[in-house]
């Protein structure tokens, strides 16, 4: 993994760049999120092999006993009884997942523990196993999916694979097969560290309390991320403006960053993939700047102060003016930018006003997230991602032209959005809710449970036209 090359590269620091030679992209790599469907499709019972560690595939469940049973069965009494029913013993421990289930920031009100009881009092047989199982999903599609219904979810694109990795019947039987209900809830229950330090913190609360709430909230939020991360991947944390580059959960290097303003630039959240970085953009300028704000007919009529901020315009037979700025010292999107295509538009990239990051208030662009030491994270990526040793990275970066690296395999970053978690120096924090987005979630605890929720949103995707000369107000 070229350590020594790392280890100096680290130790260069920010005033780093990478030669076109190395910038060739190799064979399309593994995509390692899944991509947003345009619509849900089930997915064919027993498509899939089931392997350890790597659950069967399926279309999200709808609370239904007979997708309960992954759709093996087209009634409740079509069920095997030796195989697939539930014993009292077994309701019985439900019943007790059920009362416990607030550990978890969850409702025992939201599972019907007295329908349960009820069915409990009749004996075994198909009534008790279709009360049960209905039950039991419901507790796997919230410690899976979350709570919060998609509308509660303010500006969260996060397509989240997990009902489809995890499948509700799959944990079911295995719940009833080895007897164990707790573990194979807790199966699907986030793997995040942060996951668990903010669980311990519930015990702590006082029910009900606003710290209580905010806890529940934030908690709710890692349901709705892949329970996976990855072994390396990105994250970034919108209120707290920090980046952390991290390997199997732990954070390698931290960055701060610089995020959208509140209102109609608020950076989304976002799972993506970064499939290479950029080494010396060029920066196409938006028409709102061109042609609103005049820069186009500046840069034709003004040669020389146009060579002096890089900017290149080109005019069209029918009048239309193109700006680019070239890369270079005064480049707007600094020495680097990560390339990871989305219908959003946002990116990480560098900045050529690095004294923000000093600032206490980094909520300042147009969505996208500007990265401290952003050369130094483009080139450790090179090197982890890519192939390239320290020395390639620092000649391609200061050859000063446009480069693109290809990673041999893409990489998930997530911009996520909690108000409560572990900060980087590893104490758990509440961090202001920059954007509002905190009272959705807390609203949708104190609502009835929705049952057959969507799992991809229906708000508008707002593609903003970056301009990363924003200055502090």
């Amino acid at each position: 993994m070229h350590a020594t090359a790392l280890k100096s590269l680290l130790l260069l620091g920010a005033g780093l760049a990478l030669p076109t030679s190395l910038g060739a992209q190799q064979a399309e790599p593994e995509n390692l999120l899944p991509s947003t469907p345009a619509q849900e499709q089930p997915a064919e019972v027993g498509s899939q092999p089931q392997q350890a560690g790597d659950p069967e595939y399926d279309a999200p469940t709808q609370g239904s006993v007979e997708e309960a049973f992954d759709g093996e069965f087209q009634t409740i009494q079509q069920i095997d009884p030796e195989m697939q029913s539930w014993t009292a013993a077994q309701a019985e421990q439900l019943a007790a997942l059920i009362e416990g289930i607030g550990a978890h920031g969850l409702d025992p009100q939201d599972y019907d523990l007295p329908g349960l009881r009820a069915a409990l009092a009749q004996g075994e047989g198909i009534a008790l196993s279709a009360e049960a199982s209905k039950r039991f999903v419901w507790l796997v599609e919230d410690m899976r999916d979350g709570r919060t219904p998609m509308d509660g979810r303010k500006q969260w694109f996060v397509m989240d694979p997990d009902a489809d990795r995890y499948r509700s019947g799959t944990v079911m039987k295995a719940a009833l097969e080895s007897g164990d209900l707790t573990a194979a809830l807790e199966s699907v229950a986030p793997l995040h560290p942060d996951y668990a330090a903010l669980k311990q913190a519930l015990a702590k609360a006082e029910k009900g309390s606003e710290r209580f709430k905010l806890i529940r909230a934030n908690m709710d939020r890692w349901r709705w991320l892949p329970r996976d991360l990855g072994g390396q991947y990105l994250m970034t944390n919108v209120p707290e403006y920090q980046l952390r580059l991290t390997v199997n959960d732990k954070i390698v290097r931290t960055y701060k960053t610089i995020v959208g303003k509140p209102g109609r630039t608020a950076t989304p959240q976002l799972a993506e993939v970064v499939e290479g970085v950029i080494l010396n953009p060029t920066w196409t300028v938006p028409q709102s700047i061109v042609k609103g704000e005049g820069l186009g007919a500046k840069v034709l009529n003004n040669p020389g102060w146009a060579r002096a901020k890089g900017y290149k315009a080109t005019k069209g037979a029918n009048g239309w003016v193109t700006v680019v700025q070239q890369p270079g010292p005064t480049n707007s999107l600094g020495r680097m930018k990560l390339d990871m295509p989305n219908r959003h538009a946002i990116f990480l990239h560098d900045t050529p006003s690095r004294n923000l990051f000093g600032t206490s208030n980094r909520a300042l662009s147009h969505g996208c997230i500007r990265t401290e030491r952003a050369t130094e994270l483009a080139l450790t990526l090179s090197i982890l991602q890519a192939g390239l040793t320290a020395d390639e990275g620092v000649e391609l970066l200061n050859s000063g032209e446009y480069t693109r690296v290809g990673f041999e395999k893409k990489m998930p970053v997530y911009i996520t959005y909690f108000t409560m978690a572990t900060d980087i120096d590893g104490k758990l924090s509440t961090f202001k809710d920059l954007y509002g987005r905190d009272d959705a979630v807390k609203a949708a605890f104190d609502a009835p449970r929705v049952a057959n929720r969507s799992r991809v949103t229906d708000e508008q995707v707002i593609v903003i036209e970056d301009d990363p000369r924003v200055s502090a107000p």
